[in-house]
C-alpha cells in the first residue's frame, strides 16, 4: 500500500482543521470551496470518502510515521 508522505498529511490535516473552524464562524463561499478542495485531497490520499474518516486515518498514519522514524539528535 502506498503511504502519503507525513509532511503532506500534516499540511492537509492542518489546512482542513483551519478551514473547518473558519467556515464554522464566518463561512464565506470561498472558504467553503477551499474546505471542499482540501477535504477532497485528504480523502484521496487517505483512500477515504468522508472528511472525518480522512482526518482519523491521517492522524493514525502520522502517529505511525512518528513511531517508525527516530527523532533527530545531535
Amino acid at each position: 500500500m502506498l503511504r502519503p508522505h507525513p509532511s503532506l498529511l500534516r499540511e492537509l490535516v492542518e489546512r482542513c482543521e483551519t478551514l473547518r473552524r473558519r467556515a464554522a464562524f464566518a463561512g464565506s463561499e470561498r472558504t467553503r470551496r477551499q474546505l471542499e478542495d482540501a477535504a477532497y485531497t485528504l480523502c484521496v490520499v487517505t483512500g477515504t470518502r468522508q472528511l472525518d474518516t480522512a482526518l482519523y486515518v491521517a492522524r493514525h498514519l502520522l502517529a505511525d510515521a512518528m513511531r517508525r522514524e527516530p527523532p533527530l539528535r545531535r
